[in-house]
């Protein structure tokens, strides 16, 4: 081999946060120290959805799937003794990205940093939260505003700074195709883009600048020869979309740069050390070809469907990357696929069936049209169903759950209760009483921060306006305004929104001919609809609390109606009252609640309690989501029917459980018929 300079490496992080600001600051300044190069914030569900701790919403979900972030007082704490101007970051955060940023923002300005030298992210993407993720506040119009006051604001004040991350990684976890991960990430950053051009606050000669900091987060699967080529694909629509829509010319400013989190959908409870080459497989995708490197990785752990990872589990997948990095010559060659025909024609295809999809949003109206029309997520949820089938049939393999099943004892979770990490129930308690002192106290030394009031009501008239937000959100952070606040102020103008489903349109995607495993489940449901003398069994599936994953509760709530159920499935972000009321509304034969971010234990014990103090304690209640095997153990004692975790993969199965459960609840004989 000719002597050459080595690549320099990817930036090498860690998604990481949790419990406290003062706890994943320890966390942060450890992983720095192991020889992690950037760091990646994950934020709790009320920071993200723009609740205060002590939200009704928020109970259960404080510090959880991520850090608690309230006010200035807790972005000094999370990144204390961190040196930002030396720092790049990654904020995982979208509906209520200016705030976070604002937060940063004023914790450098105290920190003596010059703004214009912070270095990081905010994933900023709204699009895909109504479609997948869930962590949406407000409606689809301001909402891109926001985004757009926050790009313009930080092309001019924070050069280095890329203000959105296109995020077509949570749409594969919804079940997206590469093509529709391509089509709707790049439909997103077209509507986002045009809206910044449309706005007049950038002058069109530093439109480049714009382009220029856009960034993208995708997801890259195990079929890792497809994720490779998907990754040329978008970088091929990028530049074409740059250069003839926008007339970008400097091809520097056209360069599609992006990072990436390996798929997180793909790994199995069932024999989770299987992960691991799952997870290295998936990084490969995006770091062998040279021309279509991913700027940032961040790899999960192999436990994360079992559970929260530990310190330990998050080494081992920084370690995995600093190995192939740093042992393995991947850096010495030049792009290693460039004049392969195979690679080629692959790329080829998905450019040109992408565009195609594409064009079909762009003659809806473009992205945002399409989020509110519903297309976006009944073609998701359809896709989700299609991939859900092609596993219960065993078309699509699985090593572990529907292939090679059989195992030898696992010492990695041999004690399962200490394989991953837990967050003290006490967290919640402590970070609540920190937030009220941090009301009362506030305005008082050492900090002196001025009434927020006055901060509050300049973000209201300036949102009833057409101005920028991101000053007057500035104000409201040096104010010690709290995030409920600064998002409350917000929703009294802009309102919120509930997103489209995506359950009612989506195709079924099981055939019921007589004798296969649905036609059997529907017969159970009709026989015991007409035992019950009802019409039809109603199941309600609810979704408490803020976690915004839907897509297991959407492919159940598809299924059951599939197999004969009528479906009372209201979306996400309910209290456990809520949910009571609309079963009792709905007069629904049981409950299905789907809880993935680890809130199950406050809240579905809530939803008993209540179901019992209506009068209707014999309402079977299921539970699903990532429960480790203890807490299935409490839920059960409560009260709870049946509880279903990420290894139970049948879906018709399930159906036929819940079933079950109806007969068992009413009193009824089971039925001789296999479910």
């Amino acid at each position: 081999m000719t002597e050459r300079q080595k690549d320099r490496p990817w930036l090498m992080r860690t998604y990481a946060g949790h419990s406290t600001a003062e706890a994943s600051n320890e966390l942060y300044r450890r992983n720095l120290a192991k020889g992690q190069t950037g760091l990646s914030v994950a934020f709790d569900l009320p920071t993200q959805t723009g609740y205060d701790p002590d939200h009704i919403l928020a109970r259960g979900e404080v510090g959880r799937v991520g850090v608690p972030v309230s006010h200035v007082g807790d972005m000094r704490r999370l990144f204390q003794d961190i040196p930002l101007d030396q720092m790049n970051t990654s904020m995982t955060i979208n509906a209520t990205a200016m705030w976070l940023l604002a937060l940063y923002q004023v914790v450098a300005e105290e920190q003596g940093v010059d703004i214009t030298q912070l270095q990081g992210t905010t994933q900023n993407d709204i699009v895909k939260e109504y479609l997948s993720r869930g962590t949406h506040v407000f409606p689809p119009v301001p909402s891109l505003r926001l985004t757009t006051d926050m790009i313009t604001y930080t092309v001019a004040h924070i050069p280095k700074w890329n203000p959105i991350n296109i995020c077509s990684y949570h749409l594969q976890e919804a079940g997206a195709t590469p093509v529709q991960e391509i089509a709707y990430a790049m439909s997103t950053a077209v509507a986002v883009l045009d809206a910044v051009r449309d706005s007049g606050q950038v002058p069109e000669e530093k439109f480049g600048d714009v382009v220029a900091r856009i960034s993208f987060f995708v997801n890259a699967g195990v079929r890792f020869v497809e994720e490779m080529c998907k990754m040329r694909a978008f970088g091929r629509i990028w530049d074409r979309i740059t250069r003839e829509r926008y007339g970008i010319t400097d091809p520097k400013q056209r360069r599609f740069r992006y990072g990436v989190q390996v798929n997180s959908l793909g790994l199995t409870e069932a024999q989770p050390e299987n992960n691991v080459q799952r997870i290295v497989l998936e990084m490969l995708a995006v770091t062998l070809s040279k021309d279509a490197r991913a700027r940032a990785v961040q790899l999960p752990a192999w436990n994360e469907a079992l559970g929260l990872p530990r310190p330990w589990d998050q080494q081992w997948s920084l370690r995995i990357q600093q190995v192939l990095a740093l042992e393995s010559d991947l850096l010495e060659y030049e792009d290693i696929f460039e004049g392969s025909h195979v690679i080629e024609a692959k790329v080829e295809s998905l450019v040109e069936e992408s565009l195609a999809e594409m064009d079909r949003i762009e003659q809806m109206g473009g992205a945002m049209a399409a989020v509110e029309s519903g297309y976006l997520k009944s073609q998701l949820v359809s896709s989700h169903a299609e991939r859900r089938a092609r596993i219960e049939s065993g078309e699509e393999k699985i090593v572990g759950v529907n292939a090679y099943e059989s195992t030898e004892p696992n010492p990695l979770t041999a004690d399962l209760d200490t394989a991953i990490m837990t967050v003290d129930p006490a967290v919640e308690n402590r970070v609540v009483n920190a937030l009220k002192h941090w009301r009362d106290t506030r305005y008082q030394p050492p900090f002196n921060h001025p009434r927020p009031c006055k901060a509050l009501e300049k973000l209201k008239e300036v949102a009833a306006g057409t101005g920028n937000l991101m000053e007057a959100t500035l104000e409201c952070a040096r104010a010690g305004v709290t995030t409920g606040e600064w998002s409350g102020a917000l929703r009294e103008v802009f309102g919120e929104f509930r997103a489209p489903t995506g359950v009612s349109s989506a195709p079924v995607t099981v055939t019921a001919e007589a004798g296969t495993p649905l036609a059997l489940v529907r017969d159970k449901v009709a026989k015991t609809a007409a035992d019950l003398g009802t019409g039809k069994l109603r199941f309600l599936v609810g979704k408490p609390g803020l976690d915004g994953h839907s897509n297991g509760a959407e492919q159940i709530a598809v299924r059951a109606r599939d197999a004969g159920f009528e479906v009372v499935y209201q979306g996400i972000r309910l209290t456990p009252e809520e949910i009571v009321a609309a079963a009792l509304a709905e007069d629904v034969h049981a409950v299905g609640l789907s809880i993935l971010s680890g809130s199950h234990a406050q809240l579905v014990p809530d939803v008993l309690v209540r179901l019992r103090d209506a009068g209707a304690p014999d309402i079977p209640v299921i539970a699903g989501g990532i429960i480790p095997n203890s807490d299935a153990e409490d839920l059960k004692a409560a009260g709870v029917a049946a509880v279903f975790t990420p290894k139970d993969f049948g879906i018709t199965e399930i159906i036929g459980r819940i079933v079950d459960e109806i007969r068992k609840a009413n009193k009824l004989d089971p039925l001789e018929v296999p479910a």
